[in-house]
This record gives structure tokens, sequence and C-alpha cells, in this order.
């Protein structure tokens, strides 16, 4: 216990720069902290004391404004950064050296049964207010951009962006357009320009209609 506990502070000096000391971060660090009593609720639950594993996880949703269902299967070197708003569920299960940001929800998409919410493989990242609902599997290495809803199976060292989150990059190699902070993929500005550019073709085919007509109805005046 005491290995893995040293193992969850490590990780946070190694993803976060602004980390100085170990009394700094074991002090400090809210997801630190809600990692650590995740594993102690963890605990409690696999022996089937669900109450006060429930307990536990929601003193530390009040210190922390994390919130990790204490049934969450959470591997070794999960780091999350600021952390506030994140939302792990019940069936989630997550692998080893994984980072998510502050405003993830690892959720469900209504009351099905049993596995309701996602895998998490290993390396993956995923970044500010992203939300990833279902039981579907992010791919090891894989990326999810900040603000994406992902509601399909993500392929391992995949870069995924977008309402609803879409590939953009796959094994390095760009399938749409670069993940640049100034030039993210936008599918719903895409899904616009396509009806402006229908709209646009209705307006013309209603213009030639009313000259055909007015054509017509001079002909008739003749």
């Amino acid at each position: 216990m005491f290995k893995r506990f040293k193992e969850d502070i490590e990780v946070v000096f190694e993803q976060d720069p602004a980390a100085r000391t170990y009394l700094e971060v074991i002090l400090t660090y809210s997801g630190l902290h809600a990692i650590w009593a995740h594993r102690v609720a963890h605990a409690f639950y696999k022996r089937k004391f669900y109450f006060i594993a429930r307990v536990i996880s929601q003193a530390s949703r009040f210190m922390t404004g994390i919130e990790i269902h204490p049934g969450a299967k959470i591997g070794r070197r999960f780091f999350i950064d600021h952390g506030m708003g994140v939302v792990i569920g019940e069936t989630c299960e997550i692998g080893d050296n994984v980072t998510v940001f502050q405003g993830v929800t690892l959720g469900g998409t209504g009351k099905e049964k049993g596995k309701r919410h996602p895998t998490i493989k290993d390396n993956a990242l995923i970044a500010t207010g992203a939300k990833v609902l279902g039981s579907i599997t992010i791919g090891e290495n894989s990326k999810i951009g900040a603000g994406s809803v992902v509601l399909k199976e993500v392929p391992p060292n995949s870069t995924v962006v977008g309402i609803p989150g879409k590939v953009v990059i796959r094994d390095g190699v760009r399938i749409k357009k670069d993940l640049n902070h100034c030039d993210l993929p936008d599918p719903v500005a895409d899904r616009f320009q396509v009806l402006e550019t229908q709209v646009e073709l209705l307006k013309q085919e209603i213009k030639e209609l009313h000259e055909e007509r007015s054509k017509v109805n001079g002909h008739s005046a003749l």
C-alpha cells in the first residue's frame, strides 16, 4: 500500500511542473487526496462494506470536488490534474499511467445494468471537460481533446476531438486536421457549412422557378 502511495506522489512530479516539494504535494493536491481516499474506499467495497465505502467516497467528494465511485477500478500511477468536477462511475475501469484533467466525466448513458461505464486503457489522456459515456473502450496511448463528447470506441494510438468525438489522428497519421490549439476540427461548424450550402442551392432553385413562372405568365399575357 505504501509503495502504491509513493508511486502516486512520484507521478505528480512527473506530470506537473508546478510541484515543488513532497510536503506541498501531500498536503495541497486534491487529485492525490481523491485517489488515496478511493483506494481505501475501494478496499472496503471489495469486501462488501458498501455503506462505509460510500461514506468515504462522499467525504472525499466534499473535500476535493472529485467524485469517484468506490466500485471503480483504477490502475497504478493515475494522475488527476486540478480535478474539480471530475466524475468516475461505478463500473469504470482505468489502466496504468492514465491522466485526466478537471471537469472530465467517465459516466453512463442511462439506467442500463451491468458494465455501463467506460474502460480506459493504459497511457491514455483525457483533457479538460471531456465526457466519455457508456460501456466503451478508450484504447492504449489515446488522447481525448478538451470538451469532446465520446460515445463510441476509440482505437489505440488515436486522438479524438469534437462533439460527438471523432478520430482525427490514428497511429501518427492525420485523418482530418492536425490537433493544433488554434486549428481544432469543428464538426458542428462543418455541419453548419453543409446546411448553408444546401440553403443557397434551394434559394437558387426558387429564384429559377420564379423566373420561369414569370416567363410563362408573360407569354400567357401576350
